[in-house]
């Protein structure tokens, strides 16, 4: 999460609309916490992916934010985009949902990878709630400071940028949208893409043609989804 100075390695943009948060006691406690989780357990993302979606998306090019809630906790998954997985990777099950509800809003997905790291390079935060995670113990580093950091970054994102679309799927993800300012960006809505609920008004939400209409009836460039 830093160097030894303390000095937080993040995108250099991301680092100045943050520098608060880095210094709040909270953050202090949190950066300890994993230090020692990567020192005595096995820990996922890879401590170089931790910041990986900001590290892809600086603050002033992001249109668009999808949220997650914990990464993966399998091997060779977690690669700091939510959603996601490292390239070779079979796709979870959430995002074998994704590319289904893809295909029928908008076609067939072109690049088969699970890496959304091409999302990510047009201005697509994938954003998880909790940005590191024990491995095979889900939610494990629930709690610990991480929401509250993941909190201020949709409020910055909110109150500094204009006519950004959130993408909360899921109940956990609608409950972060609290700081979304919803009169000058557009936030959808839907089920979880989890098979536990996709079915119950995921599947038929299209999201991604409502974001490209959306970025396109505000002179924006649309997101290449496939």
């Amino acid at each position: 999460m830093g160097d030894k100075e303390g000095n937080v390695k993040i995108e250099a943009s991301w680092k100045k609309v943050l520098q608060d948060e880095f210094g709040k006691e909270y953050f202090t406690k949190l950066r300890e916490f994993v230090k020692g989780e990567y020192q005595h357990a096995i820990v996922y993302p890879a401590p170089k992916n931790i910041f990986r979606a900001f590290d892809l998306c600086p603050f002033d090019k992001i249109e668009v934010v999808i949220l997650g809630q914990d990464p993966y906790h399998g091997p060779n998954q977690a690669n700091g985009l939510c959603f996601a997985v490292s390239e070779g990777v079979p796709l979870p099950p959430s995002l074998q949902n994704i590319f289904k509800e893809l295909a029928t809003d908008i076609g067939l997905v072109k690049n088969k990878t699970g890496d959304l790291e091409r999302w990510a390079k047009q201005g697509v935060l994938l954003l998880n709630a909790t940005l590191t995670v024990r491995a095979r113990t889900a939610g494990s580093h629930q709690g610990k400071g991480w929401e509250e950091f993941t909190d201020a970054v949709i409020r910055k994102l909110s109150e500094e940028r204009e006519n950004l679309v959130f993408i909360l799927w899921g109940n956990y993800a609608k409950s972060k949208g609290a700081h979304i300012d919803r009169t000058k960006h557009l936030v959808i809505e839907s089920a979880h893409p989890s098979p536990f609920s996709a079915a119950n008004g995921f599947f038929g939400s299209k999201p991604f043609s409502k974001t490209n209409d959306y970025l396109a009836a505000h002179n924006k460039k649309p997101i290449d989804w496939l």
